[in-house]
């Protein structure tokens, strides 16, 4: 989707010392308030509060790294206005700083883009806020507090860092990324391009911790154009860092009677867009972005073909879930989807037998909600190909048509034959699946004798 633009509005840089503890409301919120887009995620800034004083007035402690206290009425998250400076490599290496003293700009100051560094001041004191819903307070856009041009960005459409701090920390790479996945028509500044590459020269990028990573990357591929993401991150060199496995299909080649867009990486970007076009949830969308990792490590002398892929990229998919601790949901779908998009895409093709055998390799008698998923990433592998977008996936009709016919089978009544017959006291439990399976083949027969 594309961002509104912004309201009209007067910015303010009044931020003189305050003679009592005031409440502002600061980043995200005011930058989609002033996109005109609407928003759950509200964060709140104290400037000239102590932490004895926010629990004075019922507010309750929850941060472990710097001061952060929860709404007695609504909950939300209320932080100390801080600084911060780096002390070492990677995402963990800072020091905070929260105190009374610390304005409103050193707080803004700190943060990593301009359309993020935005505050609109609550117009009730603290002690107020603490018996109030702000939750339900809209806010007044023409009282926005903007020291670092962030209107004007917004309304160019750029994503631009504030300082040079922004090379401090690592995560802000993947958060621009992110940002520009969410609106691709934005622009990076090329300042912050250049920060951006240097930082991954610099080593920064290599300290990332696990969570916040797959954190930034889940955000990322639920965006409105998630192959933004990847290619913010490759533009830079982060994506050779953080998914070399990706990163090595630009310039892989295919068959182009099978893809007319040719290079691989390519190809995968156009996928993962299909999965955002289709609305696909978080483990699909996973899905279709590993599918073909393998193509990345085909023997040159064989190219353009990409015999084997498909157990390569299994590999290497379980790799980039042990490095980014993704959760077992998305991994076993995409483990799924990287073995068997090859004979999905062929179904028709196939035997009642082999149909039968994709469909328990699958496990969609026993899950045929996931079996839905592995036929929706196949579908946007199909369709994330140059020319070939609007093309209907019939695989899908033909396999769940097929599903359908094994699923009429009533698995207890063949059992209970099965445990009748001499032979299963030699097989038991190997007998009755077998005895199983024959039953759904028949049931299939009809569908290929027509």
């Amino acid at each position: 989707m594309t961002p509104a633009k912004p309201s009209p509005h007067t910015t303010t840089t009044d931020t003189a010392p305050l003679a009592e503890p005031r409440v502002f409301l600061v980043g995200g919120a005011v930058r989609d308030a002033l996109m005109g887009q609407t928003t759950s995620d509200r964060d709140w800034v104290v400037v000239g509060a102590t932490p004895e004083h926010m629990a004075s007035l019922g507010f309750h402690p929850v941060g472990a790294d710097f001061p952060v206290f929860l709404h007695p009425l609504t909950q939300e998250e209320y932080a100390l206005a801080r600084t911060e400076r780096k002390t070492a490599s990677g995402y963990h290496g800072f020091s905070f700083y929260a105190a009374p003293d610390v304005t409103l700009a050193q707080d803004l100051a700190r943060r990593d883009l301009s359309i993020n560094a935005l505050a609109i001041a609550y117009p009730e004191t603290l002690a107020q806020v603490a018996t109030s819903r702000s939750d339900r307070w809209q806010p007044d856009l023409t009282t926005v507090i903007d020291l670092f041009d962030g209107v004007a960005d917004l309304q160019a459409k750029r994503l631009r860092h504030i300082s040079a701090a922004f090379s401090e920390d690592p995560v802000r790479i993947l958060r621009l990324a992110r940002f520009h996945a969410r609106w691709p028509d934005f622009s990076v500044d090329p300042t912050t391009h250049t920060l951006m590459h240097r930082m991954v020269d610099n080593g920064e990028v290599g300290a990332l911790v696990a969570e916040r990573v797959w954190q930034e990357l889940a955000k990322g591929l639920m965006a409105t154009q998630p192959s933004r993401l990847f290619e913010t991150l490759r533009a830079c060199g982060a994506l050779r860092v953080l998914l070399p496995e990706l990163d090595a299909l630009w310039g892989v080649p295919q068959r182009a009677d099978y893809h007319p867009e040719v290079d691989t990486g390519i190809h995968a970007m156009m996928v993962l867009d299909m999965c955002a076009q289709l609305d696909c949830d978080l483990t699909t969308r996973f899905a279709a972005l590993c599918h073909d990792f393998g193509k990345g490590t085909t023997p040159a002398d064989v190219l353009p073909r990409h015999t084997g892929h498909e157990e390569r990229s299994l590999a290497l998919l379980r790799d980039v879930c042990v490095r980014w601790r993704v959760p077992k949901h998305c991994r076993e779908l995409a483990e799924v989807v990287a073995k068997e998009h090859g004979h999905v895409h062929r179904c028709k093709d196939l035997s009642a037998s082999a149909t039968l055998k994709l469909l328990e390799r699958c496990d969609a008698l026993r899950r045929p909600a996931r079996f839905q998923q592995v036929l929706r990433a196949c579908e946007c592998d199909a369709r994330g190909r140059l020319g070939l977008t609007e093309v209907p996936y019939y695989q899908a009709d033909w396999l769940n048509t097929a599903l359908n016919q094994a699923q009429q089978v009533d698995t207890q009544a063949v059992a209970k034959r099965a445990m009748q017959d001499p032979a299963y006291a030699e097989g038991k439990g190997d007998w009755i699946a077998a005895q199983i399976h024959a039953a759904r083949l028949s049931a299939l027969a009809p569908l290929f004798n027509a």
